[in-house]
């Protein structure tokens, strides 16, 4: 069998039978011998970006340099592996892309890996590879690392460069990675993000509200997880009762954003895309000029409530999704339900634009989540050391 024809793991490889890879990179460096899995979001030299649909990458310019997250792994002596797939365009939260199925969770098999970037986790939970680098505009690192028992980073927005990625909504999308350890995720931070400070004193909050979102055992194993976290403080509400009015602006501002940048294409290409995202598409398409306004101004005084209650030090603790991952075979209202519940946790590190942390510290009924921690504004590398000092093997792994 050819392994560089399309899959539900892979988009393109190198050849897997021999080891060689589609990148290779530096002969040393601080990620010497790392194997990685790209999202097809990011430019490779001499490939195309296929961004999860087969139309778009049969029209799709063949790359001629790397994109600057690539190229900064590649220069630390990471390989890439191969281009992994994604959902169409990178709009969902499902990891079920209709072009080219559903690629397997290592962690929970028979269940979904979340998405967008489901390709790349897919394959460090299978150990094809040891880190995924991904993208996450509204929780496509944070959900699939939940799903697939695994480590994952949303750093602050902006932190690193963007350059030759394909965009959703630019206000709003990060570049993340995957690991099966916090060490290596830890490591392929120093390489990725900015000079920050790694050892910032820590004290922990939990939100009565946010944690409510969670279903009940997701919520007691949450409680036990963040036994050990010291000192930690409860609050009643982080929201003040404006949830609703967050998601629906976050919904409306992410959707204009989404159809500004691809919404001539999608005309263009009448049928191309799945049902559920063409849907998601629509909403920027349809949305009124005065309910785009009021989203903006509310999001920005979201942003300031966020930021004012998640100040240097402080990290907002909350379970990465809601439950497990569902089943791949869900009724499709059940799982838009489950993307709906799990979205409204995830908007909050997204509107705010804060870094995330997942570790894979809860299990229900013997299904990994994720327990997440959003910290302020540029502390991502204090994130990361957190999850090193709490770490111990994901779910599966030994």
């Amino acid at each position: 069998m050819d392994e560089r024809v399309p899959g539900p793991i892979w988009r393109v490889t190198g050849d897997l039978l021999t080891g060689e890879p589609l990148a290779s990179g530096a002969v040393d460096g601080p990620l010497a011998g790392v194997r990685v899995a790209v999202k097809d979001l990011f430019a490779i030299a001499g490939q195309q970006i296929g961004a999860g649909n087969p139309d778009w990458l049969a029209e799709a310019p063949v790359q001629e340099r790397n994109a600057w997250a690539v190229q900064a792994l590649l220069d630390a002596g990471a390989q890439v592996t191969g281009l992994a797939q994604t959902d169409e365009l990178a709009f969902s939260l499902n990891g079920t892309n209709r072009h080219y199925g559903t690629p397997p969770n290592g962690a929970a098999p028979g269940r979904i890996t979340g998405g967008s970037s489901n390709g790349p986790a897919s394959a460090v939970s299978l150990n094809l590879v040891d880190l995924g680098l991904g993208t996450d505009t509204a929780g496509s690192v944070r959900v699939p690392a939940s799903h697939c028992g695994l480590y994952g980073l949303r750093p602050t927005h902006g932190a690193v460069r963007s350059d030759g990625l394909l965009a959703l909504a630019a206000s709003f999308d990060t570049i993340g990675w995957f690991a099966r350890d916090p060490e290596l995720l830890e490591r392929a931070g120093d390489v990725l993000l900015p000079p920050g400070d790694a050892d910032l004193p820590l004290s922990f909050v939990i939100a009565e509200d946010v944690l409510a979102l969670a279903e009940p055992a997701t919520r007691a194993s949450f409680e036990t997880a963040c036994e050990a976290l010291t000192p930690m403080r409860r609050i009643e509400s982080l929201m003040g009762g404006r949830l609703e009015e967050w998601f629906a602006a976050f919904r409306s501002v992410q959707g204009d954003e989404a159809w500004q940048q691809h919404g001539a294409w999608i005309e263009a290409h009448p049928g191309s895309l799945g049902p559920g995202v063409m849907a998601r598409f629509a909403l920027g398409r349809d949305l009124k000029p005065q309910d785009l306004d009021t989203g903006k101004r509310i999001l920005d005084e979201a942003r300031e409530t966020l930021h004012s209650a998640i100040q240097p030090g402080t990290v907002l603790l909350l379970p990465a999704a809601t439950a497990p991952a569902p089943h791949v075979d869900l009724d499709p209202a059940a799982m838009d339900a489950y993307r709906f519940q799990t979205l409204r946790l995830t908007c909050l590190a997204s509107i705010a634009g804060l870094p995330a942390v997942v570790m894979p510290h809860l299990r229900v009924d013997g299904l990994p989540v994720g327990l997440c921690a959003i910290g302020a504004r540029g502390t991502d590398r204090s994130l990361l050391r957190l999850a090193s000092r709490t770490g111990k093997p994901a779910p599966g792994q030994t």
